[in-house]
């Protein structure tokens, strides 16, 4: 495997860690999506919702008012 590969499968799988991770925090509702960004390690929210949304197809807003439903 090329190491180009075994990067990309590194960080998917961090980022599904993550995306994981974020969707607990997201059910649990005492948290606000900043204060779930900055848990997961990221400086900005922005780059968290820009994650989750390119790996869900959700913003986390959406996510977190689809469990509401």
């Amino acid at each position: 495997m090329s190491m180009v590969m075994r990067i990309l499968n590194t960080q998917q799988f961090i980022h599904e860690k993550v995306i994981e991770k974020a969707k607990e925090y997201l059910a649990q509702d005492e948290l606000t999506i900043a204060e779930i960004a900055y848990r997961l390690g990221f400086e900005h929210p922005q780059s968290f919702n820009k994650l989750f949304k390119s790996k869900t197809s959700f913003s986390p807003s959406d996510y977190k008012k689809s469990l509401l439903n």
